[in-house]
């Protein structure tokens, strides 16, 4: 697909995976994005998952015909993108990969290929004689090699992985060309979950791309972002800032449906504070994926679990541990539990609560053995008091 006289998308869906990095489920598949960029010489920017490569050299083939590919350049590592690095090398054993220093030392760490290679640094460039192309470093966006491509005479971005999202190319890749409603969600909990350690090093890639003017940007996956440019570039903004939207993730474990109801009441208490904008996710029936990002998408976060081997509930765990591995700060958290004989779950939310800037707010509802009417309204008074501060702005 031509997507200017001297750039076209090569890329590939993948509709039968069914869980990125073993982890994340896809309900609307992948596409793992490369792209051609021809002047004179001719450079590929990234590859594709190997068990595409048939399909990729026709569409290769289909770009620029018999060309020989010059150039191999590498924005990112993960063999999603790697995976045919040495496929390639025998259908054409003299391209050239260029990368920065440590791409280079992961292409003979994970694919022992010799031939030419290209370093390149901070700036540096290369001329396609009728393109030419700059290279900008961003380390931790989200591997250490990572690294982003523009194509200066067209203004065109190449991010890597940045600003990419789950979900299949149906038909075309611009965005101007799809109805892009699945796209945005697919984005935040992209973001959240692969990104979202790493938003101090996007808030350093973000202002090395400042005062670029570009008219589109090619990610590694999802779609061609160009109408809508700009609100992907504010979306990873806001994201890497941990700004969270005006609402509420609401995350409860329960086994005997003691502590469920408990939360049933804190949305209630949500309610009738006027708040609107929540999502209620029961631990073991949400993907930890769906939480993650919600988690990531609102400003107020509440977590209810059962106290569990004199610990915490551990999918309840599970979820603490993944919001801490990603460094989810600046939140408005309440926290509820309930236990039978020695309370423990309420502690243990308590103190993630206190760590990275987060905010406990109204008082933590701690239920013993049964729920019983009095739970319920301190319950409610939870989610009046989180519902009052989400709305204040404060």
């Amino acid at each position: 697909m031509k997507l200017t006289d001297h750039i076209w998308y090569v890329g590939v869906n993948d509709r039968d995976k069914e869980r990125f990095e073993g982890l994340w489920p896809l309900p609307y598949g992948v596409s793992y994005n490369s792209y051609i960029v021809a002047g004179d010489k001719v450079a590929l920017i990234d590859t594709v998952d190997n068990r595409f490569f048939s399909q990729f050299v026709e569409q290769v083939k289909d770009a620029i015909g018999e060309r020989k590919i010059d150039y191999l350049i590498i924005n990112h590592m993960e063999p999603d993108h790697s995976g045919s690095i040495a496929l390639l090398r025998q259908w054409m054993p003299d391209v050239c990969i260029v990368g920065n220093r440590k791409t280079l030392s992961m292409v003979e760490g994970y694919y022992g290929q010799g031939g030419p290679t290209l370093e390149v640094t901070q700036g540096s460039t290369l001329d396609l004689e009728g393109a030419r192309l700059q290279f900008t470093l961003t380390p931790m966006v989200h591997w250490p090699e990572t690294m982003m491509t523009l194509e200066t005479e067209s203004h065109t971005l190449f991010s890597g992985d940045a600003f990419g999202c789950f979900g299949t190319l149906d038909g075309a890749v611009v965005d101007t060309d799809l109805d892009t409603a699945k796209y945005w969600p697919e984005m935040v909990r992209y973001y959240s979950n692969i990104v979202g350690k790493y938003g101090a090093q996007v808030q350093m890639a973000l202002r090395k791309l400042s005062g670029v003017h570009l008219e589109r940007i090619c990610s590694t996956h999802g779609p061609v972002w160009t109408d809508q440019l700009q609100e992907v570039v504010k979306t990873y903004n806001r994201l890497s800032l941990y700004e969270g939207e005006p609402g509420v993730c609401l995350v409860y474990g329960t086994m005997y449906g003691h502590t469920g109801r408990m939360a049933e009441a804190v949305a209630e208490g949500l309610a009738q504070g006027g708040l609107k904008r929540f999502a209620m996710h029961k631990l073991g029936h949400s993907d930890p994926s769906y939480i993650i990002a919600d988690a990531f998408r609102y400003k107020g976060l509440v977590l209810g679990a059962p106290t569990y081997n004199n610990g915490l509930f551990p999918l309840m765990q599970q979820i603490v541990d993944d919001l801490q591995g990603r460094v989810l700060k600046n939140r408005l958290i309440g926290v509820f539990g309930s236990f039978s004989w020695a309370g423990q779950a309420v502690k243990h939310l308590q103190a993630f609560a206190a760590q990275n800037g987060n905010t406990l707010v109204g008082e933590p509802v701690e239920m013993k053995q049964g729920f019983a009417a009095a739970d319920g309204d301190r319950g409610r008074a939870l989610g009046r008091a989180m519902a009052e501060r989400i709305l204040s702005g404060k």
